[in-house]
Formats: structure tokens, sequence, C-alpha cells
């Protein structure tokens, strides 16, 4: 978005890598959930440690592909800058409280991060990121085609600037990222709810995907105590998702002869995914977590509580915006009601749980429990 020199040291998605690690949002990812609220105990991923695995997952994929590592890495790390404190509770209270505004959605506000949002540098806001890394947040979810007149004003402004292309798909190592989110997951939350035990290894056996590797894994080693046995697992999970993943991009690069990456972009369909089988195989083991673990009992009643805070939190900021902090203030007309409320939610949104918290406890005379 602004002409700069070249670094002599550093490749330009090298750059924007270490712009996103030093940049104020992503350190702040350290204390925001990723599953469990508040969770007791130093093991639990948080949303900064799930970022860091994605894109150890993205990079492991990247390179026997002979994709550029650098760029993976970036998107990978950036993709969850947006999120909200209390995961994706809070992003339901914000998507609610603004509804009439435009909505929210984290991936847009990773873009908002990235493009405005970051005060970091003398002659911009943002971190300057490259065409290809700004493409890549804003399509690795696929393209936006059919979607152009609901398109929000961040990526509207990108597309008029870098024209990102938006009705093609996003390059493979956006693709990579996306993906990459998937496998972390998913093997992560499982060894997070075995963890927490709020899952037991008796119930993985009722999902394909996870029985055909505790299978293997008794025959292998019958002694094994448990603590070893939910590690091994997670670990032969990610490394099942990834050499999928190989084998059926490399089948679909063959089938569709794409050598370049503006192939990869105008191919008409994904060029990174899951094989057929273990596709299927994914969806099980999302709809075993969703019903076992994201819905469990103890998790949603957090989750409420966190809501809770968000909606409060939003509603007295956007009515009061008195009570932001003087640099919040600036340069937006809090006359305007729809501006008002975009930049309470910006604020709201860059918190971290225990902040959220602290600051519904200023504001309020009673908070929601998130035990």
């Amino acid at each position: 978005m602004h002409e700069e020199r070249e670094d002599r040291l550093r490749s330009p998605f090298q750059r924007d890598r270490d712009r996103i690690v030093h940049c104020t949002a992503f350190r702040r990812l350290k204390h925001k959930t990723q599953v469990f609220i508040r969770p007791e105990g130093d093991h639990f991923r948080t949303r900064l440690t799930h970022s860091l695995e994605v894109a150890q997952v993205a990079r492991s994929i990247a390179r026997p592909l002979g994709l550029d590592e650098d760029l993976t890495e970036a998107i990978a790390l950036a993709h969850d800058l947006g999120h909200t404190p209390f995961g994706h509770a809070g992003e339901r209270a914000l998507s609610a409280a603004l509804g009439e505004y435009g909505g929210f959605d984290h991936n847009l506000q990773s873009l908002r991060v990235v493009t405005r949002l970051e005060r970091r540098y003398a002659r911009y806001d943002g971190l300057n990121l490259s065409r290809a890394s700004l493409e890549g947040l804003v399509k690795h979810n696929g393209p936006l085609k059919g979607k152009m007149s609901a398109l929000s004003p961040v990526v509207v402004e990108l597309n008029e600037a870098l024209d990102l292309d938006l009705e093609n798909y996003a390059g493979a190592e956006a693709q990579i990222a996306a993906i990459s989110d998937d496998i972390a997951y998913d093997a992560h939350d499982i060894d997070d709810g075995l963890r927490s035990g709020l899952l037991h290894l008796e119930d993985l056996v009722e999902v394909p995907l996870t029985a055909r590797i505790i299978g293997e894994l008794k025959q292998a080693f019958p002694t094994l105590e448990r603590s070893r046995f939910a590690a091994e697992l997670t670990r032969r999970l990610i490394t099942v998702m990834i050499t999928d993943v190989l084998v059926e991009t490399a089948r679909r690069l063959e089938e569709t002869g794409a050598a370049s990456a503006c192939a990869v972009t105008h191919a008409g369909k994904p060029t990174v995914g899951f094989s057929e089988n273990l596709a299927r195989e994914e969806k099980e083991l999302k709809g075993f977590l969703f019903s076992r673990l994201y819905r469990h009992e103890s998790v949603m009643r957090a989750a409420h509580a966190g809501e809770a805070i968000v909606t409060d939190l939003f509603n007295r900021l956007q009515s009061e915006p008195e009570l932001l902090p003087e640099v919040w203030q600036a340069q937006v007309d809090m006359a305007d009601e729809r501006r008002r409320a975009r930049r309470a939610a910006d604020y709201i949104a860059g918190m971290s749980d225990g902040f959220a918290v602290a600051e519904h406890r200023r504001l309020f005379d009673h908070t929601p429990d998130l035990g």
C-alpha cells in the first residue's frame, strides 16, 4: 500500500513475517483463548501457541512442495491477529452487537489489524505487508466470487489499491495456511481435551481417523502410559494429515498441469487439500470435537460468561465513547454512530482475556464468573 525500498537482507515475505511477529496484536495472542477460557495450568493452548503450531505445520507442507516458506509462514502467523478475547464466544458477541453496522468477522479484523490498527511506523498505519500476504489473508478460505456486493470496506480499499483478484483462488501458500489451521486445531484440541479430562481415549475410538491410529499404538506399545499415548496420538495424527495433503496436492497439480502461481489461482478449484477419504474422516472428527468438546457444559458455561462480558463492554463503550482511552477517541468522529461502534469493537477485539475481565470490573459492579 505504501512504497518502500527493498530490504537488502530479507525478502519481502521474510520482512512480512518479521513485522507480524513483532507487532502488538501478535503478542496479545499469548493471553487469548483457543478452546479453554482462563484454564488452570500452563499447558493448554492459547491463540498464540495455536498460531505458532499452524505456522510449523504450514512450513512442513510448503517445503516438500517447493513453495515459499516465508510467505506461507507469514499468512499462517497473521491469520488469527483479529481474534477477540474469549475465542469464538467473543466473536459471536461482537458479531451480534455489530449486526446493524456491518457485523464482525475475525478474518476481516486481522486485515484491519495489519492495514490500519497497528501504529508502529512513522509514515503509515498498519504493517504495510506485501500484496501476496494481504491477498492470502483475504482469500485463504476461498475466492469471494458472488460476494462482491457485500465486501467489507477494508477489503474494498485493499482491492482498489492492489487488485487482489478476488474472484479467483488464493495462491498455494495461502491455501496451505488454511488447511494447516484445520490440522493444528484438530490435533491439538484433542490433546488439550484429553489433558482437561473432557475427552477420553476410549471416546476417540468412535472416530475412524483416530481409531485407526489408536489401534496401531496399542499394538506397538501395549503398556504405554496414557500421557505418552496421548502425545503420540497427536503427533501421528498430524503426520497422517500432512502426508495426505502432500500426496493429494501433488496429484491435483499433476491433474491440472498448474506450473505457476498464476495457474494455481486460476485453476477453478483448490489445489491444496485432503484426499476424498481423509476429507470425509476429518469432517467426522470435527463433528465429534464439536459435540464432545466445544459444546461441553463446562466449556459452554465459560463461553456464555465471555460473551456477556464482551456484550457489556461494547454496549457501554459504544454509548459512552469518552470511556475509551484518549488515543482510541482520536481521529474518529464520535458523533457518527457507525464509526463509534466500529471503534469500540476494534478496541475490544484487541483485548486479552484478562484485560477484558479487568475492564469489565472497572466499568461494572458485577462481572460474570469464567470458572
